[in-house]
């Protein structure tokens, strides 16, 4: 989604990424513009506050919302994440032949949605999002079915990794940028079990040691510090 911001009255000098720190979606973002070496700042969003000039850049009130200095305002981690790719073609993120963005897109899809609703939202979801939105307590019944499911998903990286250089190939792409973001927001309350997967692990070394992952692993959340290995190269 893209909507234009003069009516709100924004000017923005430099581009700006309104985000929550630790949701995947906006770690992803965060990432893609980390990896092609652009400029932005970062402003934490209240989501829960709708304020009506955040409802003005995004209607659905949600984030990540990517405001570029002309003050156009892009929306969704898909839509910025491949906006970013396509204006700014390097590094490539996507892949440069129609079967091998198919299955960058194929693997992004399954964390944005399938670890994130397996996994993503049954731990940080309920251990730290319920705390900002004032939903109640966590429920342990949720929090256990996410641990349950992470084996699966981090056995799946393993399966790929065996096969490829990358998730989706021979070289890093969008595909793994999604997976470590929603693996490190996990890894932050110190939930993944890597003992359990080294494959999955020594990839996710790979990317966490790479200059555009530095930012987040500086990321500490008032009252909810992150796991001790969370910033630790050889965890």
């Amino acid at each position: 989604m893209i909507v234009g911001a003069d009516g709100a009255g924004y000017k923005n000098p430099m581009r700006t990424l309104y985000h929550l720190w630790l949701s995947p979606f906006c770690r992803k973002v965060r990432l893609v513009l980390q990896e092609k070496r652009l400029e932005f700042q970062m402003k934490s969003e209240a989501v829960w506050e709708r304020r009506e000039a955040f409802l003005a850049l995004n209607p659905t009130g949600e984030v990540p919302v990517l405001v570029e200095a002309d003050g156009s305002a892009l929306s969704g981690s898909d839509a910025i994440c491949e906006f970013l790719d396509e204006v700014h073609a390097e590094p490539p993120l996507l892949g440069g032949q129609a079967l091998q963005r198919a299955e960058t897109r194929r693997l992004v899809y399954w964390f944005d949605h399938k670890f994130n609703d397996e996994v993503s939202q049954p731990l940080v979801g309920e251990k730290i999002m319920k705390r900002f939105l004032g939903l109640g307590e966590p429920e342990s019944r949720v929090i256990r079915a996410g641990h349950a499911n992470i084996h699966h998903h981090l056995e799946y990286v393993s399966f790929l990794i065996d096969r490829r250089k990358w998730l989706a190939g021979d070289d890093l792409s969008l595909a793994d940028l999604a997976a470590a973001a929603h693996i490190s927001a996990v890894d932050y309350l110190g939930d993944v079990p890597w003992e359990d997967h080294p494959t999955a692990k020594d990839w996710y070394a790979r990317v966490k040691s790479r200059p555009c992952f530095r930012p987040l692993l500086d990321d500490h959340i008032p009252g909810a510090a992150p796991a001790k290995h969370y910033a630790d190269l050889d965890f």
